[in-house]
């Protein structure tokens, strides 16, 4: 081979190394601008009322979920209290952003639900605009089974975060009063479910009582965190599901 073929060879080889440089970087700007052109950063929209808030997700390509409603006096009913994620948070498009509804300051009185057949209840809660939460039951003597034996919040309560009731119901067996199934009450306001125990017959221990954090919105695809109520119960002892009897003691914590 002569020197001027070798020196052809190379000319041809450094012009195809170059022009398969050429491609690869065309094509990683081109992968650069396909993840990067799919990608968008989540507005402002605590505030913004709902349908106002759609139509901005949606113009920049992203799902609007409304996934919980809360009264409030600070935010105008119709409006979004909570987001998730938070703002400026950079996400791919078709990317949920979840927010919580305000439902204005609570203008709805609360139903007195106890003696009422449960089926009976949910059609008056409903009826007020309100919506049965967790539904517990109880063994106890006396009522007839499924008749609702507390509420929480209670009959006329003032200020409820949410627009739900929980209740209490007679359960079947309610003629063995020597044991019972502890109910689930986290959730519940402490002095009604402390009220609650003691019409069953069945002793509290004094209120424990602890500090807890206003929780951060998070910025994944879970829904916003909202502030547990003062007042309410957040940890019980024994367990809901327990067997237990009137000489059981239950200890209920309570957020201060």
């Amino acid at each position: 081979m002569t020197s001027q073929s070798i020196k052809n060879f190379f000319q041809v080889a450094s012009l195809l190394l170059l022009l398969v440089a050429v491609g690869l970087m065309a094509a990683i700007i081109t992968m650069h601008f396909a993840i990067h052109g799919a990608e968008v950063e989540v507005p402002a929209l605590k505030g913004m009322t709902v349908a106002d808030a759609r139509s901005e997700t949606s113009g920049l390509g992203l799902n609007l979920d409304v996934d919980n409603r809360y009264y409030s006096s600070d935010v105008a009913a119709g409006h979004i209290l909570t987001q998730s994620p938070d703002p400026g948070v950079v996400v791919r498009r078709e990317w949920s952003v979840r927010v919580a509804e305000s439902l204005g300051p609570q203008k709805v009185d609360v139903p007195n639900a106890v003696g009422s057949a449960e089926r009976v209840a949910d059609l008056e809660l409903r009826r007020a605009g309100l919506e049965v939460g967790v539904t517990a039951e109880l063994p106890i003597a006396g009522p007839d089974e499924g008749t609702v034996i507390a509420q929480d919040p209670p009959a006329h309560a003032q200020d409820i975060a949410q627009p739900t009731v929980n209740l209490l119901v007679a359960a079947p067996g309610a003629d063995t009063p020597d044991g019972y199934v502890m109910p689930d009450m986290t959730g519940w306001r402490a002095i009604g479910a402390q009220a609650d125990l003691t019409k069953a017959g069945i002793k509290s221990a004094p209120l424990k009582f602890v500090d807890v954090s206003v929780p951060e919105v998070g910025s994944g695809p879970a829904p916003p965190a909202v502030p547990v109520v003062p007042g309410s119960v957040i940890a019980q002892s024994p367990a809901a599901g327990s067997r237990i009897d009137q000489d059981t003691t239950v200890t209920l914590t309570v957020a201060r």
